[in-house]
């Protein structure tokens, strides 16, 4: 059973920081790409940062220079960084895993996410 657990969300004021964390199980996470995703009511779920397998690293263009994506392997767990936070960073961060299936592809699991709201 795959599990994706997203924690760390909360409240924070424009110009803070906050480190989200997701912890994996029931899946291959050395082999499996890392992403972050976040969806802000009423628009479409965004993808954030992501990880490869080898620590490879991309950022949207809205969070790059503040956001850091990273991994720990023995831990299976993936991080955010997230620095200088601006209100429209509010959303729900959703965590996930693509796992290499060979010919068929990448499986895909998603976390429950977790709030992050930006406001004074």
């Amino acid at each position: 059973q795959e599990e994706l657990e997203e924690s760390g969300g909360g409240l924070v004021q424009p110009g803070g920081s906050l480190r989200l964390s997701c912890v994996t199980s029931g899946f291959n996470f050395d082999r499996s790409a890392m992403s972050w995703y976040r969806q802000s009511p009423g628009k479409e779920r965004e993808l954030v940062a992501s990880i490869s397998s080898g620590g490879g690293t991309t950022y949207a263009d809205p969070v790059k220079g503040r956001f850091t994506i990273s991994r720990d392997n023995a831990e299976s767990t993936v991080f955010l960084e997230m620095n200088s936070l601006k209100p429209e960073d509010t959303a729900v961060y959703y965590c996930r895993a693509d796992e290499p299936m060979g010919r068929y592809g990448t499986l895909p699991f998603w976390g429950r996410g977790t709030q992050v709201t930006v406001s004074s």
